[in-house]
């Protein structure tokens, strides 16, 4: 009987440098390829917000749709299964006799008791469940220092691990062997609940999922436009495709590993030369690893009012007027509404944007963040939860600012970055 091992895609939507992948090609004979697409995502909550908004849902089924076409080329195929993981896994590792699963590591509660359910499931058949890491830089098992121990300074942990951490080689792409695979096909938006989007002419690029697509922008922002070249200096920009690299919807869903950014910049360094902005890109990088491993570090803690800190005179309040007003863009601040409609209307922001919005909605509207941490993973085609609930809690004041107090002049702010008003006219002139 031949070994196989069924492959669980999750956020981790691609071929290149997916050790998910390589380990099962490396020990089975066959590989059973399934992504479980969990109705739970996409469910209504409580607050009246969408845990998945149509944005990135849609990013969300393009790259499935992608992922599943570059498994057909290789001879195979995906899976994909609609239903709670719990349940569709193990009817699908016994229907195709596999003697393992392997996954991606998962750092977030909500994750950790899926994963811990569908292992409770399989144990049941006599299933083993095996992880591996895919979504940061560096290996956690390489650090100087065990998780609970990570600095809660970002600089402190970003200079530890420079001077004593490597980032590992990538993995290439296996040779994949498959059994006969059921036929399967990607759910639409109205399946999930949801609206197609419609693409704003004011977008700052038109996004689309999958892993070529993340290629292709990676080489054209490193090897084509060399826009990489001045990234520290337009990287507050608010307008257009190239201020900054945009790489961050494919990374969320795992179309691009930021292994493999970083050693297409090292490459792009030795033929061209590197400076200030190359290593800021790594740098950004390092700051996105750094939230997933305080999420491992905080767990559930992450999540509440006081935050890891435990800090205290947060604001708790929700004042549904005030929080419409908020997303709808119509707060009076012309900064903050400018950047607030760009979000609701394209799915995206720009990190000046995000950081300006989060403070007026915790200090100056005095709203509970979490609600506004709610609708950016509604809205945001790019959300990843360390790094959307890890950014909140650092504006709230009870994440890893080390500063206290810390709040965003939002008039200021629209000075210094969009002093001509084209920003705020470019959104705020047309509805």
């Amino acid at each position: 009987m031949k070994k196989r091992v069924l492959v669980w895609f999750k956020n981790d939507l691609r071929l290149l440098d997916n050790e998910v992948l390589f380990r099962a090609a490396e020990r089975a004979e066959e590989i059973v390829p399934i992504f479980c697409v969990d109705p739970a995502q996409f469910k209504l909550l409580p607050n009246g917000l969408t845990k998945t908004g149509s944005f990135r849902a849609q990013f969300l089924l393009e790259s499935i749709e992608q992922l599943k076409n570059q498994l057909q080329e290789r001879g195979g195929d995906l899976i994909v299964s609609v239903g709670l993981p719990e349940i569709e896994i193990p009817i699908l590792a016994k229907e195709y006799n596999v003697q393992q699963v392997f996954t991606k590591k998962e750092i977030s509660p909500e994750e950790l008791t899926t994963v811990a359910s569908v292992e409770k499931a399989l144990w049941k058949i006599g299933v083993e469940i095996d992880a591996f890491s895919t979504s940061t830089l560096y290996r956690a098992t390489d650090f100087p220092f065990g998780i609970k121990d990570i600095p809660d300074v970002f600089t402190t942990f970003r200079k530890k691990i420079e001077r004593e951490t490597h980032v590992r080689p990538s993995f290439p792409i296996p040779e994949l062997r498959f059994p006969k695979l059921k036929e399967s096909r990607v759910p639409s938006l109205i399946e999930l609940g949801l609206t197609m989007p419609t693409l704003d002419d004011r977008s700052a690029i038109n996004f689309s999922g999958g892993e070529k697509e993340a290629l292709n922008r990676l080489d054209y922002y490193l090897f084509q436009s060399k826009a990489v070249q001045s990234y520290k200096e337009t990287r507050n920009g608010l307008i257009g495709s190239d201020y900054s690299t945009k790489f961050s919807p494919w990374l969320a869903l795992g179309c691009i590993s930021p292994k493999w950014i970083y050693h297409e910049i090292k490459r792009f360094e030795k033929a061209f030369g590197e400076n200030d902005s190359t290593y800021w890109v790594v740098f950004e990088l390092i700051w996105r690893d750094y939230f997933r491993f305080m999420m491992k570090k905080y767990g559930s803690k992450m999540f509440q009012l006081h935050g890891w800190k435990n800090a205290q005179e947060v604001p708790n309040r929700v004042d549904e007027r005030l929080f419409q007003a908020w997303i709808n863009g119509e707060t009076g601040d012309e900064f903050v509404d400018a950047n607030m409609r760009e979000l609701k209307l394209t799915g995206f922001m720009s990190n000046r944007g995000r950081q300006n919005v989060a403070s007026y909605f915790v200090h100056e509207l005095k709203l509970d963040w979490r609600l506004g941490a709610a609708y950016f993973e509604q809205q945001l085609i790019d959300y990843d939860a360390s790094s959307n609930w890890g950014n909140w809690a650092y504006v709230a004041g009870v994440g890893n600012d080390p500063r206290e107090n810390r709040v965003f002049n939002t008039e200021k702010q629209a000075q210094q970055y969009d002093p001509k008003q084209t920003y705020r006219r470019l959104w705020l002139e047309k509805n």
